[in-house]
């Protein structure tokens, strides 16, 4: 889990009285993310530790446990009024807690292990901040929340290897003959792009797979999770432009590109903003809706 400008922008499109929930999420993954993004000075050992600790204040703020942590004073509220489950809340702090002794992945199902605590788990938490009733809509905010890590590890390769990290699995690095050497050097070649085509192509896939959930969520609280899809999309677009250099150039969306892809999705789905003052608890299963492309 990453936490950037393209996440909170599209958060802020929520009604306002899905916003505190929002960001109470966001602040809690933030929180423990920092603790092993953000060490500073701490061993991986004091980073587990870190989060061992963190996790046990969680656990005691949500049972009504008095904490002295806002984060987790506003998390705790959230979880208790929106439903969220003790699992999906353990299943994200495993993830994070990998990130302390795990910092290679040999096969695609290997990194599923890691990506569904730190991804697919935040995609249900999010279903149930934005009031989703319908559990058909759980595996695809499941493979909303993967596609858009793994578009996430794509922009930021080579910021991982700096951290001692690499999410490619090795088998696909293996498949195109593209060394760990290479990755220390940057090297963008015809290996290289090969690979990232491979790996863009299954984000792609997993995007197509959230498109059918996008039904689920009450009307009013679709909108910023059309923009979020697309922007997060835009980045793999952008890989593609930078002819897949990730090393020397960001892949990123400028603040004029993200009015712009929220303005589309907006008019292609006026309804949205509309409801947005009458939310609905149960969306439509049945209803057709266009989903940004």
């Amino acid at each position: 889990m990453s936490h950037s400008r393209t996440y909170y922008f599209s958060t802020r499109l929520f009604p306002k009285e899905v916003r505190p929930h929002v960001y109470a999420l966001y602040a809690f993954m933030r929180y423990a993310d920092e603790i092993v993004d953000s060490p500073g000075a701490l061993s991986l050992d004091e980073q587990l530790a870190g989060l061992e600790r963190f996790e046990r204040e969680t656990v005691a703020a949500i049972s009504g446990k008095e904490v002295l942590n806002p984060v987790l004073q506003a998390f705790a509220h959230t979880v208790r009024v929106r439903g969220i489950k003790l699992e999906s809340i353990t299943a994200f702090m495993k993830s994070m807690k990998m990130d302390t002794d795990t910092f290679r992945y040999e096969t695609y199902e290997d990194l599923e292990i890691y990506t569904y605590g730190s991804a697919a788990v935040v995609g249900l938490m999010m279903c149930r901040v934005a009031g989703v009733k319908n559990a058909k809509a759980n595996r695809p905010a499941e493979a909303l929340g993967v596609a858009m890590q793994l578009t996430n590890f794509l922009r930021d390769i080579g910021e991982d290897w700096r951290r001692g990290r690499v999410y490619l699995p090795l088998e696909d690095l293996e498949r195109f003959e593209y060394r760990e050497e290479d990755l220390r050097n940057g090297v963008v070649d015809k290996r290289f792009v090969e690979l990232m085509k491979f790996e863009i192509d299954r984000a792609r896939r997993l995007y197509a797979v959230a498109d059918r959930g996008m039904k689920y969520i009450p009307r009013g609280r679709r909108y910023p999770v059309y923009v979020a899809r697309r922007l997060y999309a835009a980045i793999l677009d952008r890989i593609e432009v930078q002819n897949y250099d990730v090393y020397t150039s960001r892949a990123e969306t400028s603040l004029a590109s993200k009015v712009g892809i929220a303005a589309a999705c907006a008019a292609r789905n006026p309804g949205e903003l509309f409801a947005r003052g009458s939310v609905d608890a149960d969306a439509d299963a049945d209803e057709k809706i266009a989903i940004p492309s």
